[in-house]
This record gives structure tokens, C-alpha cells and sequence, in this order.
């Protein structure tokens, strides 16, 4: 293995045959079938500051059906509303404009009764009506507006789910308890790293402002300022894989590079956090190539599920004991928009 390429062998041929198909435009702008899995993907780096690394991944972009809006920039454009529904586990989004709206899972909006992750990937269509889409409390201790919000609604949705047993407990063990869990063990982690405590008086038990703390922010601050440039250069750049300590942690990886470079500031930021939470003083050895091109190829590997999230969504989950893989699918196209790998271990 070279440690720039690494392509799918032996026993991965039948997991190529099942694969999804996805659309690709040729030279002649004719559409074809090719399966992308992830031996096609070809990867850079690494690229590190501190604790953090970044591995890019590299492939063709699918043809999606139109350019997805981000929920943050939906929200920031006020083309969609987040309305609160007084039951925790479930709220629902309005889409408000003529262009599809990509949600993904782990996104926090904040305000209404209390923050909320929401717990799935999900494309909200255009005048979409309101439609229900599942959540998980991110903020136990708080039920009634903030000052300054609003109650009915959500205001934002700058942040994502930061830590990695964050998103196991949403999408894996779908356990409230166990988000509300690892939200303190996030919060107290950051206080002992930051040298600050980080729970908001206004609220102590909300991730999102925990985030939001001065000290945290500036923190974070010098990973981004450090990484957040280096996908811009590369036309072809729809992922990412990042190790925390040298120890490889997750991946994203999009139908589109497009798609990808709206997501990255908000994905980075998430990382940044985690990092801290896990900044840990003894050497560590740095993440490699293989490692990473191993972990993207064994997390397909797992047994395989499906739901149906709604009409148009579907979500392909792979398990093992070491990864989980999670696959969303627009099927209006018959297309992936979105793969996440966690490494479990």
C-alpha cells in the first residue's frame, strides 16, 4: 500500500456487487452507473495541529438532483423553520423555499423549550409543509424560552454533535439518557482542559452553550485557524477522516464536493471541540495512512440494516464490534448524499 491509494480486494468483492449505484455524468454528459465504495477513495494528509489530525478523502461527486441547502444556511436565510412541539423526542421542520434542505444527524438547533440534536440525516423538500423529525435533548435542566428566544421556534443551527459517544448514543443506542450522559461528561471535560468551567449560568446543562463559552471558543480557535483552509485548494475533496491522539475516530463523506465544503467550518469546529475535551499531556503516536484506509474499508464490512426514514430518505446502517457506518440515501436518484464511519473502540 502506497498511502495514497487503496483499492477493495478479495473478500470486498461481494460487498461491491450490493453496493449502491450512483449517478455520474460523463465527459459527453451522458449519465452513467459506477459503484463508489470506499476503495475508490484516494487520500491526502495528514494534516495535524496538537491532538487533532485530518486525513481528506478524494473521488468523484455524484450527480445529486439539485444543490442542497445546509440547515444552517436555511435557517440563517429564514427558508426553513424548526418549530418546537413540547415533546423531546420529536419536532418538526418547515421548509419554506423551492430548494431541497439537507439535514444531518447530530445537528443542534438552538432555543425553543430546550436545545435539541436532531437524530437523523434527513432532506426536507421544497414547501415541504411541517414534517416530523425525531431529537434528542442536548440541555436536560431547561424548559421555557430563553431571553431573547423564542419558545415556538428555533433561532440557529451553527454547531453539530462534538463528541464521538455523542453520536453513538443518538444513532447507535438512540438513548436519551445516554446523550444526556455524555453531554456532562463533554462539559466536564472541557472545563479541566480549557482551565475554565464552561457551564452557562443562563442554563449549565446546555451543550450548546457550553460551546459557546469564551474559553472554549478561543480554544478551539487555534485548530481552526490551523486546518480549516486546507480542502479549499482541491476541486475533488468530498470527506474527511480525523484521529483524535492519534487514535482514528470518524469520517463524513458526501455525494458532492459542493456539498462537503458548505459542511466543513461547522464539521471542523465539532472536531476542534472534541479534541480539547480529549487533550491528553503524554505523546502519542501519530495516525497513519493505512490505519485510516483499513478503518473506511473494515466499517463496510459490517452487517447490514435498513430504514426508511421517510418517502424520499433511506438510511443503511453496517455494525461490527469494532465500527459502525451509517449510509443515507436520496432515493428519489437512487444516490448516497451522505457516509459516516464511526470507530466504536
Amino acid at each position: 500500500m502506497n498511502g495514497q491509494r487503496f483499492f477493495l480486494i478479495g473478500s470486498l468483492i461481494l460487498v461491491a456487487v450490493i453496493a449502491p449505484l450512483v449517478l455520474l455524468v460523463s465527459a459527453q454528459g451522458q449519465t452513467t452507473t459506477k459503484t463508489i465504495q470506499a476503495g475508490d477513495y484516494r487520500l491526502s494528509g495528514p494534516y495535524t495541529h496538537k491532538n487533532l489530525t485530518i486525513f481528506l478523502i478524494h473521488g468523484k461527486s455524484i450527480v445529486l438532483s439539485k444543490n442542497f441547502l445546509t440547515l444552517q444556511e436555511a435557517m440563517e436565510q429564514k427558508k426553513v423553520i424548526v418549530h418546537e412541539t413540547k415533546t423531546v423526542s420529536e419536532l418538526a421542520i418547515e421548509n419554506l423555499s423551492n430548494e431541497d434542505i439537507y439535514v444531518q444527524a447530530g445537528d443542534i438547533v438552538k432555543g425553543g423549550q430546550q436545545d435539541r440534536m436532531l437524530a437523523t440525516d434527513f432532506i426536507v423538500p421544497p414547501k415541504s409543509g411541517k414534517m416530523p423529525i425525531g431529537a434528542f435533548c442536548v440541555e436536560s435542566g431547561r424548559w421555557a424560552k430563553r431571553s431573547g428566544e423564542r419558545a415556538e421556534v428555533f433561532s440557529s443551527s451553527a454547531e453539530v454533535a462534538s463528541t464521538k459517544e455523542l453520536k453513538l448514543a443518538a444513532k447507535g443506542a438512540r438513548s436519551q439518557n445516554e446523550v444526556w450522559e455524555n453531554v456532562k461528561v463533554a462539559q466536564d471535560r472541557l472545563s479541566e482542559n480549557v482551565g475554565a468551567t464552561v457551564n452557562s449560568p443562563v442554563s449549565a446543562s446546555s451543550l450548546q452553550l457550553a460551546v459557546e463559552n469564551d474559553k472554549v471558543r478561543e480554544t478551539a480557535g487555534a485548530y481552526i485557524k490551523a486546518l480549516s483552509q486546507i480542502p479549499n485548494a482541491k476541486d475533488d475533496v468530498i470527506g474527511y477522516v480525523f484521529a483524535i491522539n492519534g487514535k482514528v475516530n470518524s469520517a463524513d463523506v458526501y455525494g458532492s464536493s459542493a456539498l462537503f465544503k458548505k459542511l466543513w467550518p461547522k464539521l471542523l469546529k465539532a472536531n476542534a471541540v472534541e479534541a480539547i475535551a480529549a487533550l491528553q499531556k503524554q505523546e502519542f503516536k501519530p495516525a497513519t495512512t493505512e490505519a485510516v484506509s483499513a478503518f473506511l474499508v473494515d466499517a463496510e464490512k459490517g452487517k447490514a440494516s435498513e430504514k426508511d426514514v421517510t418517502r424520499r430518505v433511506k438510511l443503511v446502517t453496517r455494525e461490527d464490534e469494532k465500527n459502525v457506518f451509517f449510509e443515507t440515501i436520496d432515493t428519489t436518484g437512487g444516490a448516497w448524499v451522505h457516509r459516516n464511519y464511526i470507530r466504536k473502540e
